[in-house]
């Protein structure tokens, strides 16, 4: 029995080896713009403007 193959975590289509883990370079290109736009994060305190510019 073989297990089935996981879909793309955008639009849950079947998933591109090219493209893989998404199906198209569409899916791969709107996950990385979610990147760049702060839709993903981890989870912790803000960051002071200190400890970002290194000044503590």
């Amino acid at each position: 029995m073989s297990k089935a193959a996981k879909p793309c975590p955008i639009c849950r289509k079947p998933r591109s080896e090219e493209f893989s883990p998404f199906c198209s370079s569409r899916c791969r290109d709107r996950d990385l713009n979610r990147w760049f736009g702060d839709g993903y994060s981890v989870p912790g305190r803000p960051a002071s403007p200190e400890e970002m510019t290194g000044e503590e």
